[in-house]
């Protein structure tokens, strides 16, 4: 994997573990010269890792929405700073370009990235794997709505463990190498009757 995307909040969060963990991400990417992509902002733990990774050399690229620059949280100061006309440009772009994807803790846009990404590889769209840095016990509630998810039969188990999970970058990265996408066909429902 040479690039991978990270999808984190433009808040720090309420805990300044959210923070340090999005340094500690950086600092790993850039140690295994992977390159960072993530939405372009200078705030929030989004601000936090691409700081982590610029302060250590490592390649950042940046991809927000015209309306976000207006808004001036562009992180201006970026080699390569890609500026898009809406969201899901911005969201193409990035899944266009990186190797796979990690998602931090976030709030609806993070959560909307994720699970936008998920979505993808059940479709068959891409089969890139997708990450939770699970920083602090951030992720358990989502997961337990995704268990529930397949216990209601909405969702296969073999979709539900295709979402990789570590409370450690370093850990994360290394089930997202190994990772092989599920070989399910989504509409297998359908062709039980």
């Amino acid at each position: 994997m040479k690039r991978i995307c990270v999808f984190c909040g433009s808040s720090p969060g309420s805990n300044s573990k959210y923070a340090k963990s999005a340094r500690k991400l950086g600092e790993t990417l850039t140690a295994s010269e992977i390159t960072l992509i993530y939405g372009g902002s200078n705030i929030g733990l989004m601000g936090e890792i691409a700081n982590s990774m610029i302060r250590r050399k490592g390649e950042v690229i940046g991809i927000i929405p015209q309306v976000l620059v207006e808004k001036e949280v562009a992180f201006n100061h970026l080699q390569d700073l890609r500026i898009v006309s809406s969201m899901h440009e911005r969201k193409a772009l990035m899944a266009e370009l990186a190797d796979g994807f990690i998602s931090m803790p976030g709030g609806f846009g993070t959560l909307e990235e994720t699970i936008e990404m998920l979505t993808w590889t059940q479709l068959g769209i891409h089969e890139k794997p997708i990450g939770l840095l699970n920083v602090e016990g951030y992720f358990d509630r989502l997961c337990e709505f995704i268990d529930h998810m397949v216990s209601e039969g909405f969702l296969v188990q073999g979709f539900r463990d295709m979402i990789l999970m570590d409370d450690k970058p370093d850990g994360l990265l290394d089930k997202m190498i190994q990772f092989s996408p599920p070989q399910i066909d989504k509409w297998w429902m359908d062709k039980k009757g």
